[in-house]
């Protein structure tokens, strides 16, 4: 008699479940946060696909025959011209000019990308490519440094232990070039590229209406703008294109920079910045096992423990002592359901 009061009393409380809408409101709950999961997932996916894209820029470059100013320019305008066809193909109603807050910042941003890389390829030409990437790479760190302050982030030991780690490999990769003597002229260059490398981060996330394609466009337009008027303030540059030019060109201008920044910039804004900070360092790891393989330039056995160094510093300052993706929260109706 007493199972069956049981059998009926729990009958009767999963019928009122189920007519109170509780049992529905926790499904609804649990496929929101596995949607908010998969965008994390597809977001760090983009980020870091961009960030091997940009790691091969200095062996596109290589095969081509022109001042790095010039280089500069012209990647500007093939990537934000290829972005501007794209968002006038799509025919989406532009929104920047509704949200003149969030086109500040994005004309800021691409003012400082273009003038990091105006920097760094001149801090290329008086350092060296592994040593002006060794100084262009503080840039992250000075983002995660004010992340507290900017963003109101929090700086974790497992953060603070993966940037010593990821320093350490960046370090290593890049050792033997600090042996080789440096210029002032040169690490200033470098030191004002990872400044406004950091300046390109916080303008970015500043960003909160305009996104996708037309925050992308908007960034690099604004990139090619403050490099066109560095060149002519400074004299104009040599734009002499040979016929074996014009493929790396087309290839650094339009891929690595027009849909390289597109997808960068796009994932970028929704990742929080000390990420952001953190695995940016796959771009010159990248740019290492990348010269390696293709051009064949040695890899010590140094900069391989710093590879690893690199590869384990960001994963463990990202997960921490969780193997996962960060925690999405679950939707405040779920947890009132569990």
């Amino acid at each position: 008699m007493l199972i069956m009061i049981n059998i009926r009393f729990c009958a009767f409380w999963f019928c009122d479940t189920l007519s109170s809408g509780s049992f529905s409101h926790l499904m609804r709950g649990r496929r929101r946060n596995k949607e908010r999961r998969t965008k994390v997932a597809r977001d760090y996916g983009k980020y870091v696909g961009a960030l091997l894209l940009f790691g091969s820029n200095g062996i596109v470059a290589s095969g081509i025959a022109l001042p790095s100013s010039s280089v500069v320019l012209l990647r500007t305008l093939l990537g934000s011209l290829l972005l501007v066809v794209l968002l006038l193909a799509a025919k989406r109603r532009v929104t920047f000019h509704r949200h003149l807050g969030d086109l500040g910042c994005l004309a800021a941003s691409g003012a400082a990308l273009g003038a990091s890389w105006l920097f760094l390829f001149e801090a290329y030409r008086h350092l060296g490519v592994g040593t002006a990437s060794l100084v262009y790479y503080c840039g992250p760190i000075i983002v995660a440094a004010l992340s507290p302050w900017l963003f109101g982030e929090r700086l974790t030991r497992a953060k603070l232990a993966g940037f010593g780690l990821v320093l350490v490999g960046v370090l290593l990769v890049n050792g033997r070039a600090l042996g080789e003597g440096a210029s002032g002229w040169g690490l200033f260059c470098g030191g004002m590229s990872a400044v406004m490398y950091a300046a390109m981060v916080v303008f970015a996330k500043k960003v909160r209406h305009v996104e996708g394609l037309e925050s992308s466009a908007v960034q690099l337009a604004s990139s090619f703008a403050a490099v066109a008027l560095f060149v002519g303030a400074t004299g104009g540059t040599s734009l002499q294109i040979g016929a074996a030019d014009w493929a790396p060109l087309l290839v650094l201008g339009l891929v690595n920079t027009g849909f390289g920044c597109f997808v960068y910039f796009s994932a970028m804004g929704k990742l929080p910045a000390q990420t952001v900070s953190v695995c940016g360092y796959l771009e010159p790891l990248a740019a290492v096992v990348l010269s390696a393989l293709l051009l064949g330039e040695a890899f010590s056995p140094a900069q391989a423990i710093g590879v690893v160094l690199v590869i384990g510093g960001a994963v463990y300052a990202e997960c921490g002592a969780r193997l996962h993706l960060p925690h999405v929260r679950r939707a405040r109706g779920a947890e009132a359901a569990l």
